[in-house]
């Protein structure tokens, strides 16, 4: 019964992951320790992302130590000036207006990575096609009728989507590049990466730390093994 429900469970899993978006997600090949990536990263967030969202579990003095930055290179490409050092990422945006405007209050991404993982997002932030049925003028290939415009049409160009009949009904099979944007594809797909490196980043700073402690943890108990190894040997010495 315990594998049946298990089985069960999987099921609905995959279901939902399907219902909710209809191409399957692109890789993202993420690396927090590439820190120019996570910089560049943090610098999309604060030019596109931080008018609606926050990450308020982390802040400016935090990211400029993990990154190694100065206060004047975080100021120069994330904080702006006029910004406290030691704030978290906080927009200035008001609840009530975001309300007003898109329906729903933009949510905090301090945990966006660690919900739904590094291929969604990267998958997402490269999905956005025309639609002109919605009041944003875009829709996502991977979250259907999302409320979010798109912020880096400029930097990606304009997409399209390509249907394809199946059983009586449009299903959405690709998406197409309708008009070109300041960057080629390669250069947005490096500069989405980027932003979701920052954003893995932030969902969890300590990592950096936890990772680089790893390899010491790890060289202790291979050497514990040793010891103990040799000390068994000693007692079974005797019993022989």
């Amino acid at each position: 019964m315990k594998i049946l429900f298990a089985i069960v469970i999987l099921g609905l899993t995959f279901c939902a992951q399907a219902s909710e978006g209809a191409l399957p997600l692109a890789e993202a090949e993420v690396d927090v320790f590439d820190l120019p990536s996570v910089h560049r990263g943090a610098a999309y967030f604060a030019d596109y992302c931080m008018g609606c969202h926050t990450i308020k579990h982390l802040r400016y003095s935090r990211l400029a130590k993990d990154l190694k930055l100065t206060e004047a290179e975080l100021r120069r490409d994330v904080l702006g000036e006029g910004g406290k050092f030691h704030d978290s990422l906080l927009s200035a945006l008001d609840r009530e207006d975001a309300l007003k405007w898109f329906a729903v209050a933009p949510p905090d991404l301090s945990l966006i990575a660690r919900a739904r993982g590094a291929d969604w997002l990267y998958s997402y932030l490269k999905g956005f096609y025309a639609d002109s049925t919605r009041g944003t003028g875009v829709n996502n290939a991977v979250f259907k009728d999302v409320a979010m415009p798109n912020v880096f049409w400029e930097l990606q160009g304009l997409q399209k989507p390509v249907f394809k009949k199946h059983d009586g009904s449009e299903v959405l099979v690709g998406l197409e590049l309708a008009g070109e944007g300041k960057m080629s594809p390669q250069q947005f797909d490096r500069a989405m990466l980027d932003l979701v490196n920052f954003l893995v980043y932030a969902a969890e700073p300590g990592q950096f730390d936890r990772l680089r402690l790893g390899k010491y943890v790890v060289f202790a108990l291979l050497f514990l093994s040793v010891i103990l190894y040799k000390l068994k040997k000693a007692y079974w010495t005797d019993i022989h």
